[in-house]
């Protein structure tokens, strides 16, 4: 963990715009409180890649942040350990409930996104708090109101119509091959050996024909 004054004295870079950073991740993300967003920033600032996910909300440890983060940053965009110094950025944001001043809990996301960062090859960047009251960046002092940890909520309800399942009649025959079924053709009902040849075969040999 991280107090708030080791933070600021480590050198974290300052992000040019972010009041425009915050509302982009929150465009790409909608985060709920409970939900961490980790973004990589190119040399311009540009977000070229980003992750959000909900930690397990009893986890406080900072080693068990820093593999999560680590385990999102390997998912989305490649290491940069072969270069001789970082040229990318990853910053974090944290959306949850409660005051907008630093926490504990804020202590362990820092070092946890100082440690993996590192790991990765990236250069550690800037922490934001997404609150009630707004968005913070801690150790930078800057700030704004909105977006805030309920703006999830304001935004427009996408809804997914379910289709229609087919019918048997309705499937096409190459989806039967695919999923390893029969063709009615083939089962063995309706063959043409089926138990109406084989009664007459029986007949034949009663009977003595051929």
């Amino acid at each position: 963990m991280l107090d708030l004054e080791a933070w600021a004295a480590s050198g974290i870079p300052l992000l040019r715009d972010p009041r425009e950073f915050v509302l982009e991740l929150h465009r790409r993300h909608l985060p709920q409180p409970g939900t961490v967003v980790v973004a990589v920033l190119d040399a311009l600032h540009r977000v070229t890649a980003s992750a959000s996910f909900a930690p397990w909300p009893h986890d406080t440890d900072g080693w068990l942040h820093r593999n999560a983060i680590l385990t999102h940053l390997r998912q989305v965009t490649p290491h940069d350990l072969r270069l001789p110094a970082p040229k990318r950025t990853a910053v974090l944001l944290s959306c949850r409930e409660g005051s907008a001043g630093w926490t504990e809990q804020d202590g362990a996301w820092m070092w946890a996104l100082r440690d993996a960062a590192g790991l990765h090859g990236l250069r550690c960047g800037a922490y934001v708090a997404l609150t009630p009251a707004g968005w913070q960046i801690l150790g930078d002092g800057r700030s704004g109101r909105n977006p805030h940890a309920g703006s999830w909520a304001e935004g427009p309800v996408h809804t997914v119509t379910e289709l229609p399942q087919r019918t048997a009649l309705e499937t096409p025959r190459g989806n039967r091959s695919q999923r390893g079924e029969r063709s009615p053709r083939s089962r063995p009902s309706e063959r043409p050996w089926g138990p109406a040849r084989v009664a007459g075969i029986e007949t034949a040999r009663r009977t003595g024909t051929r």
